[in-house]
C-alpha cells in the first residue's frame, strides 16, 4: 500500500465557482486531478483528503462529486474543509454508502501499522480570536483531541490530517502543532493556502514532526506521495 495525499479538490458539478481566479493554472484544474489520480494511484493505495472537496452547499448536491472520488482507484479519508458547508452528521455521511470513501470526524482509521487522525484545524489563535471565533478554534481543538484518543494504542506510526495549517500567522507552530507533539505524532499534512498564501508553507522535518502541504496547485494538481519513515 502506496499513502498519497491532495487537498482542495474544489471539485463543482454545476460549473458555477470557476477557480480560475487564483491564476490560469486553476483552468481545467478537476481535469487534472482526475487524470494525474487516475495514472497515479492504484487501487490497493490509500488517498488523504483534507478538506475543501465540493463547493456544494448540501450535501444532496455534494453527493455528485463524491461520486466521481468513489469511483477514482484507491481508499480514501476524507476530512472537512473550511469549504465544505455541505458536510453534516457522521450517520448521514455513513449513510451515503460510499465503499471507497471515509469520513475524518471524532475518529480515526487504522491501516497496516499506520493510524490516521485529524480534524479541519481553524485559523491561527490570533486571527480566530481577532474575528471573534474562540469556540470554534478550541472546538476543533478538542477534536483533534479526540481523534487522537481514538487511535489504536499499538501501532507504529501515527498521521495527522488537518484543513488549516498548524501555524499561525508568523510560521510559529500553534496549538494544534503543540498538541500533534504531545501525542508523539510522525507526520502532519495540511492544505488550504493557494496563490500568494503559498508564501505562508511549512514543510520539513519540524520539531520532531514530519510535515507536508498538499494544497492541490502548490502541488500542481499531483497528488504527493506521503512516505512514512
Amino acid at each position: 500500500m502506496k499513502i498519497f495525499a491532495i487537498a482542495d479538490l474544489h471539485f463543482d458539478y454545476k460549473k458555477e465557482k470557476p477557480m480560475d481566479i487564483f491564476g490560469e493554472n486553476w483552468i481545467n484544474h478537476e481535469e487534472k486531478i482526475i487524470n494525474n489520480w487516475i495514472n497515479t494511484v492504484e487501487n490497493q493505495d490509500l488517498v488523504l483528503i483534507p478538506g475543501d472537496i465540493s463547493w456544494s452547499l448540501k450535501l444532496d448536491d455534494a453527493i455528485n462529486d463524491l461520486v466521481r472520488i468513489e469511483e477514482l482507484p484507491g481508499s480514501k479519508i476524507i476530512g472537512r474543509g473550511n469549504h465544505d458547508y455541505w458536510w453534516s452528521t457522521s450517520s448521514k455521511l455513513e449513510s451515503l454508502g460510499f465503499k471507497t470513501i471515509k469520513f475524518l470526524k471524532n475518529n480515526s482509521f487504522t491501516y497496516d501499522s499506520i493510524v490516521v487522525c485529524g480534524t479541519r484545524g481553524w485559523d491561527s489563535k490570533e486571527e480566530a480570536f481577532e474575528v471573534s471565533n474562540e469556540k470554534i478554534y478550541l472546538r476543533e481543538l478538542n477534536r483533534l483531541k479526540i481523534s487522537l484518543d481514538s487511535a489504536e494504542k499499538n501501532r507504529d506510526k501515527l498521521l495527522v490530517m488537518l484543513h488549516y495549517p498548524p501555524f499561525d500567522n508568523e510560521g510559529n507552530p500553534n496549538d494544534f502543532f503543540s498538541l500533534m507533539k504531545e501525542y508523539r505524532v510522525d507526520t502532519c499534512i495540511y492544505g488550504h493556502l493557494h496563490a500568494e498564501g503559498h508564501k505562508n508553507i511549512r514543510e520539513g522535518f519540524i520539531e520532531g514532526i514530519r510535515v507536508h502541504c498538499v494544497s492541490s496547485d502548490y502541488l500542481d494538481f499531483n497528488l504527493k506521495r506521503i512516505e512514512i519513515l
